[in-house]
């Protein structure tokens, strides 16, 4: 049968990388394809690594549900003095021991525990580093409210769903945040605080805090980041910059760790009010990716307009498209440093 030449003309001139993809896709869509490739000795090996690869990706939701179920429960909590047998771990659940058997055996599939022997049980390897981290333990305790709002994912991205569980959690999303209350801000920011120590120490490690006299951290939270700093590097002088009752926390903070000499906290909004000056370095850790981008571009023409010329916007955020990283899995934190001098940038460091 002849093709159209329209048809004809359209698959000659497509760049490479086309033709392979249309070629790839029609062996792989083919059952006969997929049945010998199981058949046959050397193709079965990547044929079944393909199928527990297609598997995850169906699974995932219950995966992260048996996490999320082992956090609620505090199994980690449980397993921290060493390992238990199924009937303590069962009443400490407050589940019945087929049900408490059944997420044992689910954890021990994800490596989050590892059964010693019939009715025994020990962290796994992922469980004992989630377990040793309590910032990612409150990050899963409240995927709760992310699942809610992906029940129905085509409406949200449809934008037919605008009544989400996240937008009532995070409190910031308001026309007037100064006018929040330390009550609306309290869990957000407990939580912000909590998984900011991920990003802390290697954000430190990365960047030579100790050639500035003073950091303006803008969006700091409760100070988490900024008290990190201080224990590096005690010469620097730190200013925390939030919504008041966040800054209020942060401020309270400071006394608490004997930093009120060195340490300010000012409350205001980013977007409106207008920011602390003075600081040679200024910080976003884990803000930026919060925003939309024309938002962030007029953060960051207000951060310039604000800042000295030899000094330093620091930026530290969560980055995809690393190398030797899953796409679902992106890394915790990297770092971008950007000098300006005279209104040009002129370093980039990562």
């Amino acid at each position: 049968m002849l093709e159209s030449p329209a048809v004809s003309e359209r698959r000659w001139t497509a760049p490479l990388a086309e033709r392979w993809c249309d070629l790839r896709n029609r062996i792989l869509t083919s059952q006969n394809f997929q049945y010998w490739a199981a058949k046959l000795p050397f193709s079965r090996s990547v044929a079944r690594y393909a199928a527990r690869d297609s598997f995850d990706l169906v699974a995932g939701f219950v995966y992260s549900q048996v996490l999320f179920a082992c956090v609620q429960l505090r199994l980690f909590e449980h397993l921290l003095g060493g390992s238990r047998r199924l009937p303590y771990l069962a009443r400490r659940m407050g589940l019945k021991l087929e049900p408490a058997e059944r997420l044992l055996r689910a954890a021990q599939s994800l490596k989050l525990v590892t059964q010693i022997s019939p009715d025994r049980y020990c962290l796994g390897p992922r469980g004992a580093a989630i377990a040793g981290n309590p910032g990612i333990l409150s990050m899963i305790a409240h995927h709760a409210l992310l699942y809610r709002d992906l029940a129905d994912p085509v409406a949200l991205l449809r934008g037919e769903e605008r009544n989400t569980e996240l937008s009532h959690y995070w409190s910031y999303c308001t026309d007037n945040p100064n006018a929040l209350t330390a009550t609306d801000v309290a869990s957000y920011t407990q939580l912000m605080s909590q998984s900011q120590t991920f990003v802390a120490a290697q954000i430190i490690d990365a960047y030579p805090f100790h050639r500035h006299r003073r950091i303006l951290d803008i969006g700091g939270g409760e100070g988490t980041f900024l008290m990190a700093v201080a224990d590096r590097v005690p010469t620097i002088d730190l200013t925390l910059f939030d919504v008041p009752p966040v800054a209020d926390r942060g401020r309270e903070n400071f006394l608490a760790r004997g930093l009120g000499g060195r340490a300010t906290a000012i409350g205001g909004d980013f977007f409106k009010d207008a920011l602390p000056r003075g600081a040679d370095l200024v910080s976003l850790v884990r803000v930026v990716h919060d925003h939309d981008d024309a938002a962030v571009m007029q953060l960051l023409r207000r951060i310039r307009a604000g800042m000295d010329d030899c000094a330093t916007l620091l930026i530290a955020e969560p980055m995809a498209g690393q190398p030797l990283v899953r796409p679902s899995g992106m890394p915790i934190s990297a770092s971008i440093c950007w000098r300006w001098a005279a209104g040009r940038r002129v370093r980039r460091a990562s």
